[in-house]
């Protein structure tokens, strides 16, 4: 039996509005955390509040989607009207991007954050043109207020989050004067307060500013699971089907669950799982009990190796041969993390929790170390040569086992007939037999190009590799095209591009590193799909020539935009011709390619 211990108590019950009940089904929220429980229906109802509770309890939805249903979206709801304080420009930038989330089945909701670091002509036209909530950091508030550009006169709440961090980094004394700012002009305004601790500077804040607040308090508890190794991966959005099916060919031992946010997104790993011959099956809410328990019976009994889950499957699934649990999407909050680990390592077994973590979501993957009080060790992804190797070590031990098992004397004979009859050698016959018995299962792997970049960055760049190159016929222009119109950055910024046979490395900003590896997840060069990652420091391996002799690889290196187009034509040549190698620095020696614009 599925023991489903999930809450009872749902967002529905909690007084949200449907478009918000849809987003947040979309985005995989099944039950409200107890932070959430406890405080939404407070804020809603229009009191001040003060929420004490650690980071990665989902405290942004506990105050975001309050904030998102009290929006006025009609014509009388002009300026903005809520502002919430964060400590730091990524806690700044990642409620920003959650609200923006949650709103999607709103209608035009107007989200900005202001930070420090970030041109402030940009923040001048986006409040210039309209912001309904804006998520900043104290001293980037401070600033527009000075100048006028930033008005508080329509604000309805104000949200402190992480007051305690804001205290810690010095910004206390700046957060008292935007809150007295806003309490001169707005009358009737609700204020709310998170923070994980309340020393006594928070707590005179909250006594000062704060009206008859609501008080919550989530109890701390750090969870350990020391009979669990855990391991992290750093991959992008786009990685992640590669990674995972490299680590299920290459991890020892068990059944594997495999946890995604959204019941669609499970539907779909499960299909492109079996696609690729995994016996992959499905497990989320939308089954019924008789379907679920189906699934964990077969996955008891070995019919089923790899199970997709969403969370509702972490509570009370108690399967003792599960090895492996791979975080395929970060959960939501902490604990869902705790109970998504704990179906491993079950009756005093040993297991392994493996956290896929995209650039964005490394805040998330610090807190969760914070709140099981243990560090999560970094891995990589198995190469190529990783998984031939893993695929013939178990052949061999497939072998081996047969030959222990005996009654071999039938196909001895075979073996001895064949290379008798046809005069070949017994070693090549038993090779053959060895190979057929493989069939279309291959114990090679086809090596593609690992994402390695001979020279470094330059300071303040990133350098990208995408697996495309000259044989696709991808040339500069494709390239700065694609990122351009994709991720909507310009293409006067991005850097060098060199375009190997197979493969393709690209320098750009480091600002717009997230931007691009987001927003490329999907797109295409030259009809073909981008595999974009970041490049690590090396050497990229020689390919192979067709008659199988190695040989270092020349990349086309584009110029600055010049006559020609983009990129200029290939250096060193006549426009089209073969490439010729690398421009030459300022000596005329080797040097590094120039960004675009320079020269």
């Amino acid at each position: 039996m599925v023991n489903d211990d999930t809450p009872t108590r749902s967002f529905g019950d909690l007084g949200l509005s449907e478009p918000l009940l849809k987003a947040l089904t979309d985005a995989g929220y099944e039950a409200p955390t107890p932070i959430q429980e406890k405080t939404i229906p407070a804020l809603l109802s229009g009191r001040d509040l003060i929420g004490q509770a650690q980071t990665g309890t989902g405290k942004t939805a506990a105050f975001s989607l309050p904030i998102l249903q009290r929006l006025d979206l009609t014509g009388g709801g002009a300026g903005v009207q809520a502002l919430v304080l964060v400590p730091t420009r990524e806690l700044a930038l990642q409620v920003a991007e959650a609200l923006h989330i949650y709103s999607r089945y709103l209608g035009r909701v107007s989200v900005l954050p202001i930070y420090g670091g970030q041109p402030i002509q940009v923040q001048l036209q986006r409040l210039q043109r309209g912001v309904h909530v804006v998520v900043g950091t104290p001293g980037r508030v401070m600033d527009h207020l000075r100048r006028g550009t930033l008005d508080l006169g329509t604000v309805r709440t104000v949200v402190l989050d992480e007051a305690d961090e804001m205290l810690r980094m010095g910004f206390i004394d700046d957060v008292e004067w935007i809150l007295s700012q806003a309490t001169s002009t707005g009358a009737g305004r609700q204020t709310a307060l998170f923070s994980a601790t309340l020393p006594a500077e928070v707590r005179r804040i909250a006594n000062r500013h704060l009206q008859d607040p609501a008080e919550t308090q989530i109890e701390h508890r750090t969870l350990t699971v020391p009979a669990i190794e855990q391991r992290y991966l750093n991959v992008s959005h786009q990685q992640k089907l590669e990674a995972l099916t490299r680590l299920l060919e290459t991890e020892p031992g068990g059944a594997v669950l495999v946890f995604v946010r959204t019941k669609t997104g499970a539907a779909e790993l499960t299909e492109k799982l079996q696609a690729r011959g995994y016996a992959a099956e499905s497990l989320h809410g939308d089954m019924g009990q008789v379907q679920r328990e189906s699934v964990v019976r077969r996955l008891r009994s070995g019919q089923v190796e790899i199970v997709v889950a969403t969370d509702v499957a972490a509570r009370g699934l108690d399967v003792e041969r599960i090895g492996h649990v791979i975080n395929y999407d970060i959960p939501n909050d902490v604990e869902a993390y705790v109970h998504r680990i704990g179906r491993t390592g079950r009756a005093g077994r040993t297991g392994v929790a493996v956290l896929f973590v995209t650039p964005r979501e490394r805040r998330m993957m610090q807190e969760i170390e914070r709140f099981t009080g243990q560090r999560l060790s970094a891995m990589r992804v198995p190469t190529q040569a990783d998984v031939a190797a893993r695929r013939i070590a178990l052949f061999k031990e497939s072998i081996k086992k047969t030959i222990a098992e005996g009654d071999l004397d039938l196909y001895l004979t075979l073996v001895e007939e064949l290379a008798q009859e046809e005069g070949l050698d017994m070693a090549e016959v038993a090779a053959a037999a060895a190979r057929l018995a493989r069939g279309d299962k291959p114990l090679e792997v086809e090596l593609e190009p690992e994402p390695t970049a001979m020279p470094a960055a330059e300071d303040g760049m990133v350098r990208l590799f995408l697996a495309a190159g000259s044989r696709a016929g991808v040339r500069p222009s494709d390239i700065v095209g694609a990122i351009a119109n994709e991720a909507g950055i310009p293409g006067k910024s991005i850097g060098s591009i060199d375009i190997y046979d197979r493969f393709t490395f690209v320098e750009l900003p480091l600002q717009y590193k997230d931007q691009v590896m987001e927003r490329m997840a999907n797109a295409t060069i030259r009809g073909r799909p981008v595999d974009i990652r970041i490049a690590r420091p090396g050497t990229p391996a020689p390919e192979r020539r067709e008659g199988g002799e190695e040989r270092g690889q020349r990349p086309w290196t584009a110029r600055p935009r010049g006559p020609g187009g983009p990129g200029g034509g290939r250096p060193g040549g006549r426009p089209g011709g073969p490439p010729t190698g690398r421009r030459s620095g300022p000596g005329g020696g080797p040097g590094k390619p120039p960004r675009r614009g320079q020269g």
